[in-house]
Order: structure tokens, then sequence, then C-alpha cells
């Protein structure tokens, strides 16, 4: 938040996949006008169920698509998000979609962790979480590197009940999002393995990353 609040400059602010408001509400209580884009009616029921959530604008939708009146100073998605968008053409709508919602100045950043496939064997995966007397979690993952796709199933078996939970979600490398930005007429400005701006290194697990309009 801190980061996020010193990168607005006292601007407007945009957060692609508001969700509840986790994050959109501590950069409000520092003053900042904070608008949300965000495809889950529930999620935006939760927000507005938050004391303030009502002063927050939040449109409903694709991320990707939707268009809003008036430019921001700082766009951020986080927490992987952009992996939720499942092709590279939906990601690359997305980018293009921050862009045009940019000020001439403003900024768009990208936070995700670095993928790590290296616990796929013939593209598969599986790892258990706990194991107890009367309850297991585990979770199988298939990979499919042709397309840089993840189908998830986490799963809970405790006596008398199975539980699943499933997710899907197609990743991009570093170099690739640059790209993405380029095709939009954005480049990077910083790269940081996490919010506290330390180097991104080759053994870095994840990256927050800053875009701007590209110099002519």
């Amino acid at each position: 938040v801190e980061t996020l609040a010193e990168l607005a400059r006292g601007g407007k602010v945009l957060e692609l996949a508001i969700g509840t408001g986790q994050v959109a509400f501590p950069l409000a209580a520092r003053g900042l006008t904070v608008h949300g884009i965000e495809a889950s009616e529930a999620m935006v029921a939760k927000l507005r169920g938050k004391p303030g959530g009502s002063a927050i604008p939040v449109e409903i939708g694709d991320m990707a698509e939707v268009r809003l009146d008036g430019r921001f100073d700082l766009i951020y998605l986080l927490f992987n998000t952009i992996f939720n968008l499942t092709t590279q053409e939906a990601q690359v709508r997305c980018f293009h979609n921050a862009a045009r919602h940019l000020n001439a100045d403003g900024v768009f950043v990208v936070e995700t962790v670095v993928p790590d496939l290296s616990g796929f064997v013939d593209g598969q995966r599986m790892k258990g979480s706990w194991a107890r007397m009367d309850s297991v979690r585990f979770e199988i993952a298939i990979h499919d590197p042709v397309v840089q796709t993840v189908e998830f199933q986490r799963i809970v078996i405790s006596e008398g009940s199975t539980r699943m939970t499933p997710h899907f979600m197609r990743y991009a490398w570093p170099c690739e999002l640059d790209l993405m930005a380029q095709l939009v007429g954005l480049e990077r400005l910083e790269r940081w393995a996490w919010w506290d701006r330390s180097p991104f290194t080759a053994d870095s697990k994840s990256h927050v990353t800053v875009y701007a309009r590209a110099a002519p």
C-alpha cells in the first residue's frame, strides 16, 4: 500500500480486479480517489458491506474490456490476477485497456509470481497440504506448456465428505508481460522482486513491475 500510494503521487487510482477492497480501502484512507473494476458481483457486495464501501466507485465487468470515464495516474493489478485471464489474447487486451485509461505520465503496476514449473513430471504435479487422522488436503495440477496453462484441483477428503475447489490459469513470463506492454505503447520503468523494491534476479520468486507510456 505504501509503495502504491507513492506511485499514485496523490492522483486518481484504478484497481483492476478490486475484489473486496483489501488494497483499495487503505489507499482511500490515505486520501486517494480510488475506482475499481471487478467481475464478481459477490465480491463487490462484500466490498459494499464494509464501512466506506459505498464511497468507492466499482464497475462490474471484465477488466480487459470495461471502459471508464476519465484517466488515472495509477492503475494496478495484483495477486497474480493477470493469470486469471486464460488466454494470451485476453491478457494483451487487459494491457491495452490499462493503457487507454492511463494519464500521460501515469503508471501501470502488475504483481505476479514467477512461474515455477520445476515440480511437474510428465505435465503433472501432486502435493499435499496436510494429512490428519480424519482428513487430508492435496492438490493436483495439469500443465500444458504449449498454451502455458495450469488446471488445478484442490481436494479435501474427510470422513463422509469430499470437497473440490478448481482453478484454471494462464501464466506469463516477465519478459512476455514486457512484450504485451510494448504492443500497447507502454514500456517497463521498474521491476522489483517484491514491494520493498529489492532487486529482481534469476532467483526471484515474484515480481512487481511498473509500466508507463513509451517515450516518443
